[in-house]
């Protein structure tokens, strides 16, 4: 059983134990008709019946046989309903089994907050509770990267305002045009286009086929390069470096690009080592604070 489900089963657990626990009566009340096989009774008889038991049940005291024999036969004669509802859902690749106990819990929820003095058709509130439950379920379970549900809403805007434009232009839309048409910024598009990404994730050991060859995702992901952070360093470095006074740009090409001594640079110069380690030591501070500041 999946970790939505459970959760959602757990949300109706008030509603549904006395469903699952409370014994059914051998004889239903004197004023109620005994149905024999409720699930499978006409659905013109299923409507009738239903406000037959529903105006029943206003007046039977909760917890008793009685009241429990008039739900439990309520609910088992609008099975059909979550049936008829989980048909739309039946492509989306999940256990019916569990699509269908999902929907039993909206359908328990309609029956109880249903009022029959409102003179509204119970299948008018039924059937939104029964699929509000299912999508719910497959918002909670079917993104393999779990993200805020007003990026789940905004994937699906995304792709249908992708699929008009595509068919208008000829062409895929950019963000720009996705934006205006959604009216919401281009900096939202992209948020919502980067969390459709977590919708599927393929396993890093997944296989792809390529000319002849199956090759595994994870030799296709690229490693960190430390010679990236040398380059990065030199570019930032760069600048600074023009900002030194030309005998201290010559000192640094000495002692790091000809990879002199202290002690070979001050010879060639005729000043003492102390003198040069003085001047590599204010050149090399000057860089590194202006490294820090631009951090």
């Amino acid at each position: 059983m999946r970790a939505g489900l459970a959760t959602s089963a757990v949300h109706a657990q008030d509603s549904a134990a006395d469903m699952r626990t409370a014994p059914a009566p051998a004889s239903p009340p004197e004023d109620l008709p005994h149905i024999e096989d409720p699930q499978n009774i006409a659905p013109r008889d299923a409507r009738e019946l239903t406000q037959v038991f529903f105006r029943r049940l206003e007046t039977l005291e909760e917890g008793t046989h009685a009241y429990q024999y008039a739900r439990n036969t309520l609910i088992e004669m609008n099975l059909s309903l979550v049936r008829y509802a989980a048909r739309r859902f039946r492509n989306r690749g999940d256990d019916m089994d569990d699509i269908l106990q999902v929907g039993t819990i909206g359908l328990i929820k309609a029956i109880d907050r249903y009022d029959v003095s409102r003179d509204v058709e119970f299948t008018t509130l039924a059937i939104p509770y029964i699929t509000g439950e299912m999508r719910r379920f497959f918002r909670d379970t079917t993104w393999d990267v779990r993200v805020p549900r007003r990026l789940q809403e905004l994937r699906v805007d995304l792709a249908r305002a992708n699929e008009k434009l595509s068919g208008r232009l000829g062409r895929d839309p950019k963000v720009s045009e996705l934006a205006a048409e959604l009216g919401i910024s281009e900096d939202e598009v992209v948020e919502g286009q980067v969390a459709a990404n977590g919708y599927n994730a393929s396993s890093i050991d997944a296989t792809f086929h390529d000319d002849g060859n199956d090759t595994a995702l994870a030799d296709l992901i690229g490693e960190r390069d430390p010679e990236m952070d040398l380059v990065e360093d030199l570019h930032a470095l760069a600048p600074l470096l023009n900002q030194l006074e030309e005998r201290d740009r010559h000192l640094l090409e000495m002692r790091f690009g000809q990879e002199m001594t202290q002690a070979q640079i001050g010879k060639e110069l005729g000043v003492s080592q102390m003198h040069i380690s003085r001047l590599l030591t204010r050149a090399l501070t000057q860089l590194r604070a202006g490294l820090l500041n631009e951090e």
